[in-house]
C-alpha cells in the first residue's frame, strides 16, 4: 500500500521502462510542459496516479488541453510518461528467494482489451452493447468519449477502447503460464537480478511478439507491482476456484518465506500500528482516485 511508481521506477535500469517523470499535486502547466519537454516525452503521452488504484485514473493525454484538464482535476501526485508503442501485455510473476541467484516465472498472465470492429453501419455504442463485458464499461466510456460513440465505425477498423490492460477497466484475463521456457526465464531474471531487493512481484509487460519477448527485444515495462500483486492468471474464466486457490497460497508461501528468509538477513517487519496508518492513508487516497 502506498507505494509510489516513480520510486519503483528508479529501482529499474531506465532502458526497461518508458520515460517517466514525476509532477506534484498543484504544479502549474508551464512547469508540467517544461518537464515533459526537458525529458523528451512526445504526444500522446500517460498520465496515471503516482500512488495508482487497479488503473484508476489513468489516461491516454493528446494534446496540451487533455494535459491542462487532467492538472486541474487531479488532486494527487502522479506521473507522465511515453506512451508505450507495443500492442500486447502480459502480467509475469517473478519469484526469487534471497539467497538464490536465479529466480522463476511463476505464472503468465496475457491481457485481451476492449477492441471493437466495426461493420460500417453500428455506431461504436452499439458495437460495445454487443457484448456484455464491454458494456458494463459504458458508464465510464461515456464519460471518456461522450459524442464520439455515436460515431459509425468503418468496416473492418478496429478501435481500443481502453488501452491498458487491467481487470477493472474491462480487460479480459487469459492464462498464458505455457509461455515460460528457459530462455523467457534467463531474459526476465537478468532484468530482475538488476532491481534491488524485488524478490516477488508481477511485472506488467507490453511487447511486440512473444519471440522477441523471450529475446529479450521490444518490450517496456509498464509497472512493476511487489507483495500487493496477485497471480492474475487465476482470473482466465477456463480455471476454477480451486485453482485459483491453490495459486493464491502457493504465492503467500513464497511471500511468506521470502519475509523470513529477509527478516534473518537484517530486514525488519512491518508493526501493525504501521500498517494500520498506511491503510488509511490508502483508503484516502483510493478515495481521490476513484473519483476522479
Amino acid at each position: 500500500m502506498m507505494e509510489s511508481k516513480k520510486e519503483i521506477y528508479n529501482l529499474i535500469p531506465q532502458k526497461y521502462y518508458p520515460k517517466t517523470e514525476l509532477i506534484k499535486e498543484g504544479t502549474a502547466l508551464e512547469e508540467i510542459l517544461n518537464v515533459i519537454e526537458a525529458a523528451k516525452i512526445k504526444y500522446p503521452l500517460i498520465a496515471k496516479p503516482d500512488i495508482g488504484l487497479r488503473g484508476s485514473g489513468v489516461k491516454k493525454i493528446n494534446t496540451v488541453q487533455d494535459l491542462k484538464e487532467y492538472a486541474e482535476k487531479a488532486n494527487f501526485d502522479y506521473v507522465v510518461q511515453d506512451l508505450i508503442p507495443y500492442e500486447n501485455e502480459v502480467g509475469i510473476f517473478y519469484v526469487r528467494y534471497p539467497h538464490e541467484k536465479a529466480g522463476r516465472i511463476t505464472g503468465i498472465v496475457s491481457k485481451e482489451f476492449l477492441i471493437i470492429t466495426g461493420n460500417g453501419f453500428s455506431t461504436v455504442e452499439e458495437l460495445i452493447k454487443e457484448n456484455p463485458r464491454y458494456e458494463l464499461q459504458l458508464k465510464v466510456l461515456k464519460q471518456e468519449y461522450g459524442k464520439k460513440l455515436l460515431d459509425v465505425l468503418p468496416k473492418g477498423e478496429k478501435l481500443n477502447l481502453v488501452p491498458y490492460g487491467n481487470h477493472a477497466r474491462g480487460a479480459k484475463f487469459i492464462d498464458g503460464s505455457h509461455w515460460i521456457t528457459p530462455k523467457l526465464t534467463e531474459t526476465i531474471n537478468e532484468m530482475c537480478l538488476q532491481i534491488p531487493g524485488f524478490y516477488f512481484g508481477r511485472l506488467d509487460v507490453m511487447y511486440n511478439t512473444i519471440t522477441e519477448l523471450e529475446q529479450g527485444l521490444n518490450f517496456s515495462v509498464v509497472e512493476l507491482n511487489g507483495a500487493g500483486s496477485e497471480p492474475t492468471h487465476i482470473y482466465d474464466p477456463k480455471h476454477s476456484l480451486f485453482f485459483a486457490w491453490k495459486e493464491l497460497a502457493r504465492h503467500i508461501t513464497y511471500m511468506y518465506e521470502i519475509s523470513v528468509a529477509n527478516h534473518k538477513n537484517g530486514v525488519t517487519y512491518l508493526l501493525h500500528k504501521d500498517g494500520m496508518k498506511e491503510y488509511r492513508l490508502h483508503l484516502e487516497q483510493s478515495n481521490k482516485i476513484v473519483n476522479f
